[in-house]
């Protein structure tokens, strides 16, 4: 009897895992599908997530959903996005992208290429200031501009210089940053891959962007009622991603972070059906990738007093397979980080935690520094990593093996 016991338990468990596994895949493969066009600020991509994901909560089980609506500034492009490098074509998206707070551009322009080698900034502006340079895009190493930093910021500005804009140089797979899009700089800033601008003498590009003021947002605020109500856990991710790149090209976001919100989602379910000990919020926030808005305007604006909770997990970047997990965690979150460890060794999840400095990097920060005892989760340099912030990141590309591993860390340090 003891052993059919222990089988029957086994064999519970295995089908409450499929379970969930199957609800994760669901709802990753839906937020990554072409109907909310990459979550982003505009054509109302990230709304519709978030009323996808309140019909979610609602059919796992919670107790209550709310929506808690905050607006951002933020600068899109959805119009125009076309480029050409001497004549020939280059794809949104692939060989070029936009710097999040640039403005649109039209027209053809000559190529200034940056001598790093022999730099000499008295010397780039006397270029500059040549007639055969005016107008020009000037093109350079975007970690170089990097460095001097206080030489290019001048060529982004009008009145500094005669030159039309930038070309930022980044090894392929080019990416999209869209944290800092609540502003738009004097002159245009282009992202393009060394192989496709290498040489080039001039470009055509015909790219529209648009700024929307007091765009509406909204965190999706789900809660499963425990016995206790003086203390709760809370479960985040950020449901938002970039958007579109022009009218045909969108990121998907499968793995950022349609992977952490699907977590959130079976991590309320499970806590729907075994009541626990302490109320459970599960929070969705928007307006992520424009630099962490939603969680701020939460902690702003908490619906449970920040005091009361015990430990909040951001989930953010799960789709991976790497078998060592990157974490970090709050000073206040430090009290218990052992359990969380002796959790993983116990268990055998991950061959290790990699904890990293606490860094303004996702939404776990706005409590961090609000003194909210915080663990940060996210899967790093897997093999689905190289595919972040590029229209790569579908549900062809997503990985699933660190789901369940997560899982059972976040559920099984709640447990102790």
């Amino acid at each position: 009897m003891k052993r059919l016991l222990i089988m029957i338990l086994a064999f519970a468990s295995i089908q409450a895992s499929a379970q969930d596994l199957a609800l994760f895949k669901r709802v990753v493969k839906e937020l990554s599908s072409a109907r909310y066009q990459g979550r982003g600020y505009a054509r109302d991509g990230a709304n519709k997530a978030g009323k996808y994901l309140e019909k979610e909560f609602r059919k796992v089980g919670v107790d209550k959903v709310v929506l808690q609506p905050f607006t951002i500034d933020i600068n899109t492009f959805c119009g125009a996005m076309e480029m050409r490098a001497d004549g020939k074509k280059l794809r949104p998206g692939v060989d070029f992208s936009m710097r999040e707070y640039s403005p649109g551009v039209r027209g053809e322009f000559p190529v200034y290429h940056v001598d790093t080698l022999g730099f000499d900034p008295d010397k780039l502006f006397a270029d500059l200031s040549k007639p055969e340079n005016a107008g020009c895009l000037v093109c350079c190493d975007f970690w170089f501009t990097y460095k001097h930093r206080k030489v290019f910021s001048r060529l982004q500005k009008a009145g500094e210089c005669s030159n039309a804009g930038l070309l930022y140089t980044w090894e392929a797979p080019i990416k999209f940053f869209k944290a800092y899009g609540e502003k738009v700089v004097d002159k245009p800033i282009i992202w393009v891959t060394p192989e496709a601008i290498a040489g080039v003498k001039n470009v055509k590009v015909k790219v529209d962007n648009e700024f929307l003021e007091d765009y509406a947002l909204f965190n999706v605020i789900a809660k499963v009622e425990g016995e206790r109500h003086d203390s709760c856990f809370v479960f985040t991710a950020h449901y938002d991603h970039l958007g579109n790149l022009g009218r045909k090209v969108y990121y998907p976001g499968a793995n950022d972070n349609a992977s952490g919100t699907a977590a959130i989602v079976t991590l309320a379910e499970r806590y729907a059906k075994n009541k626990p000990a302490w109320d459970m919020y599960f929070v969705a926030f928007s307006g992520e990738d424009a630099n962490l808005r939603g969680s701020t305007f939460f902690a702003d604006h908490p619906v449970v007093p920040l005091e009361q909770i015990k430990y909040l997990f951001n989930i953010d970047m799960i789709g991976d397979d790497n078998p060592v997990q990157y974490c970090e965690v709050s000073d206040a979150g430090m009290k218990d980080y052992q359990k969380f460890e002796a959790v993983n060794q116990e268990q055998h999840l991950f061959e290790s935690l990699n904890r990293g400095a606490l860094a303004a990097n996702s939404d776990h920060y706005p409590f961090a520094v609000r003194g909210v005892p915080c663990i940060f989760l996210e899967n790093q340099e897997g093999s689905a990593f190289k595919h972040y912030h590029t229209p790569a990141d579908n549900f062809e590309t997503v990985r699933f093996d660190s789901y369940e591993p997560v899982f059972k860390l976040v559920t099984g340090f709640i447990g102790k």
